[in-house]
């Protein structure tokens, strides 16, 4: 007959080893969730509903970028950004500088941004046939721009384009990238010139372009309008320049009279009347861009010497005057009929 066993007992050391295994699973679980949750915390969409500028002050430590970041509402929490820039070893590499961080943007990417540097470009662009003085109004009011506008460049020696920044970019820096812009542009295309101009230097060029700017805004007739100019100095004729009259009467303050130009302005006795004095005036009278300048130094080979506008924004160009003149009626009745006298 068998005799009955109970059960053996595990030993004291397999219920060690038993034990032992719960718990490092169970730590395991916990570090996973932990993980993900960290994870998500630094990687994961952050708490911005849209794109949001910040400047970080020059000198901020980490402390003072994390509290900005917060009140921006571009982190949670400024301690996260302490700890994780500490974690990675960044905390003394962040930039100063204006920054757009765009919506739902992670900690570590926007960390990231901090890190690069990669502040905000601003522009401001500076359209063709401005005068020197409106040209300074823009930079004077332009956002982000520091200090006041301490420098007087002369007329016709800013380039015209389109310029990026950053806060905290010094305004008479900014005039003087432009007016290096302009050097440059006018070097390169002096050297690539046609040959036997009635031009005898660059700045006769710089001249001539802020006419031809002032004369058409049609990107295809600059060199037309250049042709004319050319022609007429090298025959020796007077520019006539409507343009050239009204910076000679108003200053350059301002290029649209809303009204004809009146038979005493193109009498007038002074520099830039183009009707009265041969060849150039002493001036730009604003500031031409490339293509300007370009037109009035490989002009198109024509034989007009004149032109008139004709209404639709562009200009009606003649070899004769009889054929100008008829022009000119043309353009008098559509002015009448606009109700300008």
């Amino acid at each position: 007959m068998t005799e009955n066993k109970k059960p053996a007992r595990p030993s004291r050391v397999k219920l060690f080893g038993l034990v032992a295994a719960l718990f490092v699973l169970c730590a395991g679980v916990a570090a996973i969730g932990g993980w993900r949750v960290l994870d998500a915390r630094v990687n994961g969409a952050g708490p911005l509903a849209h794109e949001t500028a910040a400047v970080i002050p020059r000198g901020a430590g980490l402390s003072t970028i994390a509290a900005t970041l917060e009140t921006a509402g571009v982190i949670r929490s400024a301690n996260d950004l302490k700890l994780y820039a500490r974690w990675r070893g960044v905390d003394g590499s962040l930039r100063a500088g204006e920054y757009a961080f765009p919506a739902g943007v992670s900690l570590a990417a926007a960390t990231d941004k901090l890190v690069r540097g990669d502040v905000l470009l601003r522009r401001l662009t500076i359209a063709e046939g401005l005068t020197t003085a409106q040209v300074l109004t823009l930079v004077a009011e332009a956002e982000g721009l520091a200090g006041d506008v301490t420098v007087a460049p002369g007329e016709g020696a800013l380039l015209p384009e389109t310029y990026l920044y950053t806060r905290g970019d010094s305004r008479d820096f900014k005039i003087g990238v432009m007016r290096e812009a302009m050097d440059d542009a006018l070097a390169e295309l002096w050297a690539q010139r046609a040959e036997d101009l009635p031009l005898k230097t660059p700045q006769e060029a710089l001249i001539l372009a802020s006419i031809v700017e002032k004369e058409t805004g049609v990107d295809g007739e600059r060199g037309r309008v250049a042709a004319v100019f050319v022609n007429r100095l090298r025959r020796g004729m007077k520019l006539q320049s409507d343009p050239t009259v009204i910076y000679g009467a108003t200053g350059g303050a301002t290029f649209d009279l809303g009204r004809r130009i009146r038979r005493s302005e193109l009498d007038a006795d002074n520099a830039y009347n183009t009707y009265k004095i041969p060849g150039l005036p002493p001036t730009p009278i604003a500031n031409p861009g490339r293509a300007a300048i370009a037109a009035v130094l490989n002009p198109p080979t024509t034989t007009d010497l004149y032109f008139v506008a004709d209404g639709t924004g562009g200009h009606a160009f003649s070899e004769t005057l009889r054929g100008h003149q008829a022009n000119v009626r043309k353009w008098r009745a559509i002015q009448r009929e606009r109700g300008l006298r």
